[in-house]
């Protein structure tokens, strides 16, 4: 997998909308690290009552009445959680909006591209413990995958996820980066 499949996939489609009564917005940022591209993941900061407390994710958050679009939504989002500003890096498109397991809150990934050894990242905020870049070659070929065990009333279940040094990401992330895959093959 690499950038320019990315970018030609994206230019290539129109994105499928959902309809909700909440939205979110998240950027999947990719860099090319020299052996391959890479996205930033964050690992969310560990807070009651948060439904996605401690998990890997994309940085972003739920769309403001003050944002113009969810793109600014993400970019704002980018900017609070990790202090680094995408308005100068490369927007390639958009996936697909993606359902939560929240009824009526529906998630729209816009994928960037940053340059370079850039950004430096700076120190997390309160809602997120860290920041990683993952590289995506391993992922696609499989050699990330990994389950995840999910507890709720009533049982375990058992989800696919992607092992990134440790960090185990899934569910809605992980649904995300498999579309960002499905389009860059």
């Amino acid at each position: 997998m690499d950038l320019d499949a990315v970018r030609r996939a994206l230019e290539a489609r129109s994105p499928e909308e959902r309809e909700a009564h909440e939205r979110a917005a998240v950027a999947a940022i990719l860099r090319d690290a020299g052996f391959g591209p890479e996205v930033l993941l964050i690992r969310r900061a560990e807070r009651e009552g948060d439904p996605w407390s401690g998990h890997m994710a994309l940085p972003g958050g739920r769309h403001e009445p003050a944002d113009r679009d969810l793109r600014e939504t993400a970019l704002r989002e980018t900017r609070e959680e990790l202090g680094l500003d995408l308005s100068g890096a490369r927007l390639l498109g958009r996936l697909d909006d993606v359902e939560t397991h929240r009824p009526g809150l529906v998630v729209r990934p816009f994928v960037f591209e940053v340059q370079g050894d850039a950004p430096t990242l700076a120190v997390p905020n309160r809602e997120v413990a860290e920041a990683v870049w993952a590289p995506l070659s391993p992922l696609v070929r499989g050699e990330r995958d990994a389950h995840y065990l999910h507890e709720h009333p009533g049982g375990k279940v058992r989800f696919p996820a992607y092992d990134v040094e440790g960090r185990i990401v899934w569910g809605l992330t992980y649904r995300m980066l498999q579309i960002l895959f499905s389009l860059a093959r």
